[in-house]
């Protein structure tokens, strides 16, 4: 069955040969219990490794059941050692991590075993052992003589017709050993066993023929019992291991070294945290770089803005705001956008110089906490959201919170009183950069209505038609041809100063038609009404209640149902929010099949720096692949460490007859589950921080700066370098025989 024909072993190191062996002629026949012994050195270990493949010869030629082995490849080794051999060794060979039951059904999984085939097969060779008590212990845990017979029921588990023990007493106390020997006898009717020990007492009454060897050569074999050849060889055909079974063997070894597991996750957590605040920070870069710009005609610069009107030109209803306001990724709607972008300019009338400005907002959609102050109460209480940098309401607080301001410092138009608070940080300025932090003046609604009045009338070109002549009107107080609203003045009737009377035919404008035109860019009306008054300065404060002291000489008063006729619009453009930048571009596609015109305002800024940020970009792409280059190596060799006693394991699995492509899977499942696992615990983290759970700075820098696109690139970056890792682990530990591999270090 098992032949050697003139076969020699050497090894080499360094340049020097050393001999194994040298021209063995032997042959071996199922039914024998074959001892090999001799002194140390004398080659024996050596020929037994390469009868069972686990090292390959240098002349001469092995037959296995008649076929030539000289042209074996590892490969081919492997198949044979999976049907022909099975091993048991002085220092056993198991898996000290693995149960009883687990070191002999492991034997069974290789071979391609299915689960539920295993279990019975597994209990009844535990028991014919004497183990049934020990089956959900650690091997680690049993004595010398107890792990030998565990080797003993994994060799037969599986049911090749060869069994090889090289020492398998060399550990065991007497009685143990003996035990030992009388389990391989028994085992040996049907099979071969070949035992190498150092001690032929232990085995001298039960051995059926004895072979001795000296100084790498046989110097007898003698048959000591007359033993049946078994001449009809039958070997079993084994398959390979499924997926579920490597699966289950890699989740296995992901968990059973708790220390090796925790090490592994240590280091694939440092890599999820480097590689993700790594690129974090360049998405929040590039975020706040996006931000970086100006423009001439919009105040509010803000990322997530999206302008829209009606592509047909109609003006925006209540009903499309609704159905706007249900699209999502819609944080806010701005119906009256046009305030945004106008700044508003309000002084003290006292003479002391005290002022505010900035851009009008809601009351409604005022957030966080007043750092002095209360809310407001009134229609004219507003909150003032300013820098801590502003001299008035900050060294002059107490002081600047008892005025009263007036837009433009006109007392004839509205008044507000600040009664809250709350500072913002400045943020720093750039040659050709505007930023878009703005202060902010929180009002109610109906002051925001009033306002938004003044402000469609600023952005209207106005002119006033008297005895066929058009006058352009601007909005400054004082000047001639002005329109201002007044509660004392009827609808269709209109007062005027004296000071345009020019205007009018002979220089006489009362009872006289005068109308006014306000066009934009949304819309066009005119508006016909009588002047029934003509005042001066002395006659305004009667007709008026105004103090002449006041820039009005010039303006036309109109009632104020039809200063809103003129003034007082729907909505022909609006602003559109959305919750993040990233949902900007789909929302705009939403509003676009709604059947608006979009325009995204961060697309409007110019950037003197642009070429620059390119550039800048390119480099962060190549610093990007650096580091992961970078981690990749620094991981490896830690790894490598950790995994050092891998190499003990992986090769015992490839002396059971696992091939390198089964237990690279194996080891690929093992490295991608303690990746997955760190990788699992950031994202849980993360979300942990997102809900306000817990707080961990450095994640609550970058978290809103990646989306789930960002956090799939890094998993599937994790996932290729811990494939990377184990190929490469892989190659190290299995590019020699299996032999070769135990006995080397990684």
């Amino acid at each position: 069955m098992l032949k050697l024909k003139n076969v020699s072993k050497f090894y080499y190191s360094k340049g020097v040969i050393a001999s194994g062996f040298t021209k063995i002629n032997i042959e071996f026949h199922l039914g024998e219990f074959v001892a090999i012994i001799g002194e140390s050195g004398s080659g024996k270990s050596t020929l037994l490794n390469v009868i069972s493949g686990l090292d390959s010869y240098e002349e001469g030629e092995m037959y296995i059941n008649g076929e030539e082995t000289s042209h074996y490849r590892e490969e081919d080794f492997e198949e044979y050692r999976k049907k022909y051999v099975s091993n048991i060794f002085q220092n056993f060979n198991l898996v000290n991590s693995y149960t009883v039951y687990q070191n002999i059904e492991l034997v069974m999984l290789l071979n391609g075993y299915k689960r539920k085939e295993v279990k019975e097969k597994v209990l009844e060779l535990i028991d014919k052992v004497g183990l049934k008590k020990y089956k959900k212990t650690k091997v680690s845990k049993l004595s010398g003589g107890q792990k030998q017979r565990v080797a003993i029921a994994r060799a037969l588990a599986k049911e090749t017709p060869i069994i090889v023990c090289d020492e398998p007493t060399g550990n065991l106390d007497s009685r143990s050993a003996k035990d030992v020997i009388k389990l391989l006898k028994e085992i040996s009717k049907d099979k071969l066993v070949i035992v190498v020990t150092h001690n032929f007492k232990e085995i001298e009454d039960l051995a059926t023929r004895v072979v001795k060897m000296h100084d790498g050569k046989i110097v007898s074999d003698k048959e000591v019992v007359k033993t049946e050849k078994v001449k009809n060889l039958e070997v079993r055909e084994f398959k390979n291991i499924g997926w579920f079974n490597k699966i289950r063997l890699g989740l296995r070894n992901t968990f059973n070294i708790i220390p090796k597991f925790i090490l592994m996750f240590i280091v694939f957590f440092f890599v999820t945290i480097s590689l993700l605040s790594v690129y974090g920070s360049f998405r929040k870069n590039e975020y706040e770089e996006s931000k970086i710009g100006y423009n001439y005609y919009f105040n509010d610069l803000s990322d997530t803005r999206i302008v829209i009107k009606k592509t047909d030109g109609s003006s925006i209803s209540n009903d499309d705001f609704n159905k706007i306001k249900e699209l999502d990724g819609v944080s806010k709607v701005v119906e009256n956008d046009l305030i945004l972008d106008n700044t508003m300019w309000f002084e003290s009338n006292d003479g002391s110089y005290f002022n505010l400005s900035g851009n009008l907002n809601d009351l409604d959609s005022f957030e966080g906490k007043l750092d002095y102050g209360r809310m407001p109460e009134n229609d004219n209480e507003v909150i003032y959201l300013t820098t801590s940098y502003d001299y008035y309401f900050v060294d002059k607080l107490e002081e600047a919170i008892t005025k009263d301001y007036y837009l433009e410092g006109d007392t004839e138009t509205f008044k507000i009183n600040v009664v809250g608070v709350k500072y913002i940080q400045d943020r720093a300025t750039i040659v050709g950069v505007v930023s878009n932090q703005q202060n902010m003046i929180y009002v109610s609604g109906n002051i925001l209505d009033s306002y938004m009045k003044r402000i469609n009338h600023e952005r209207s070109n106005v002119n006033v038609i008297i005895n066929n002549k058009s006058y352009e009107s601007y909005v400054a107080p004082g000047y001639n041809f002005d329109i201002r609203p007044t509660d004392r003045v009827s609808s269709g009737e209109a007062y005027v100063s004296e000071a345009i009377s020019y205007a009018c035919k002979d220089y006489y404008c009362r009872n006289k038609n005068l109308k006014i035109n306000v066009k934009n860019l949304y819309y066009e009306d005119e508006l016909s009404l009588n002047i029934s008054r003509v005042y001066t300065d002395k006659t305004v404060g009667e007709l008026l209640w105004l103090n002449k002291t006041n820039p009005i000489n010039g303006s036309i008063f109109i009632s104020n149902s039809d200063y809103n006729k003129l003034f007082n619009k729907e909505s022909y453009q609006a602003s559109v929010m959305a919750d993040h930048p990233e949902n900007v571009d789909k929302l705009c596609e939403d509003l676009e099949e709604l059947g608006y015109t979009t325009l995204q305002i961060r697309h409007t800024l110019e950037n003197f720096g642009a070429e620059a940020l390119k550039i800048l970009k390119i480099l962060k792409l190549v610093v990007t692949i650096i580091l992961v280059v970078t981690l990749f190596f620094i991981s490896y060799f830690v790894i490598k460490l950790i995994l050092k006693s891998r190499n003990v394991y992986f090769s015992t699995l490839r002396i059971l007859g696992a091939n390198f492509i089964h237990l690279k899977r194996i080891l690929d499942i093992e490295i991608f589950t303690d990746a997955t696992i760190a990788y699992l615990v950031y994202i849980g983290l993360t979300l942990l921080v997102k809900f306000n759970v817990i707080y961990i700075k450095f994640i609550a820098n970058i978290y809103e700066y990646l989306k789930l696109r960002d956090y799939v690139l890094m998993y599937i970056i994790l996932v290729l370098m811990s494939y990377l890792i184990s190929q490469r682990f892989s190659n190290k530990i299995f590019k020699n025989s299996a032999m070769t591999s135990y006995r080397e270090e990684v």
